[in-house]
């Protein structure tokens, strides 16, 4: 018992650091430059960084072959392609920033734009849309609330939102922060294309306030039996801690 009020005690500690280091870079990014400045960084990323299928979200599609369903960020559309394949949507429908994902994409998908979310305006009627799919986007844009709003007139009141991203509260970041180091890289919290960055109850309030009411706010990968022990313990109050990845689940409004 000891060894653990030692290791919630150290855990404080770190999300304390956290809290002050946050504020810095909330205020360094503020004027996050747009996304097509980063295309150099993006181009140079391997194709299986747009592959792969979210079928933790494609499980959560009631099987119904009238919905449809919008994908920002659909990459080669893995995902879109999966969702078809299981009837759990006759249409599905693909945003994509970058021509080459999205060339493949069109392939599996019923429809795909190409463009800048952020800047584009679709002809779409609203609440055209039975679930949005948001996979690790929002931290690649410069206005993330901004967008969502303007996506959410698409989607019908009670439909779905299934969204994920880096968490930065995680304790290895904060143990970086704590030691001076903010190194980017290819992937991962640290991804140098990355212009935002989350913790769970900030990502869940982004969505909140664009309309959608938040069910679910967990880690996309299920803690360990180790840290179930420590959540339970700390009644839940450090889950945020050990999160490497935020996934959110909620209905349209």
């Amino acid at each position: 018992m000891m060894a653990a009020v030692r290791l919630l005690f150290s855990l404080r500690c770190y999300d304390w650091a956290f809290l002050v280091f946050a504020e810095c870079m909330v205020l360094a990014f503020e004027t996050a430059r747009p996304a097509d400045q980063f295309s150099s960084f993006y181009a140079g990323k391997p194709r299986s960084y747009f592959a792969g299928a979210r079928s933790d979200f494609v499980r959560l599609l009631p099987h119904d072959k009238e919905a449809a369903i919008l994908e920002i960020g659909c990459g080669t559309g893995a995902t879109g392609a999966l969702a078809l394949a299981e009837g759990r949507c006759g249409r599905y429908v693909g945003v994509e920033l970058f021509e080459k994902a999205a060339e493949e994409a069109r392939s599996v998908l019923t429809e795909v734009v190409t463009g800048d979310v952020e800047t584009m305006s679709f002809d779409w009627q609203p609440a055209s849309f039975d679930a949005v799919i948001l996979s690790e986007v929002l931290e690649h844009l410069v206005e993330p609330g901004r967008t969502l709003r303007n996506i959410a007139r698409f989607i019908r009141p009670g439909g779905l939102v299934m969204a994920s991203s880096p968490n930065v509260s995680h304790w290895r970041v904060i143990r970086e922060l704590v030691n001076g180091r903010f190194d980017l890289a290819d992937r991962g919290v640290f991804d140098r294309t990355h212009l935002r960055w989350f913790t769970p109850s900030t990502f869940a309030g982004l969505f909140e306030d664009a309309g959608f009411k938040i069910e679910r706010v967990g880690p996309v990968t299920p803690f360990s039996p180790r840290t179930e022990m420590i959540s339970k313990y700390s009644s839940g109050r450090v889950e945020h801690l050990f999160m490497s990845q935020i996934g959110v689940l909620g209905r349209r409004r």
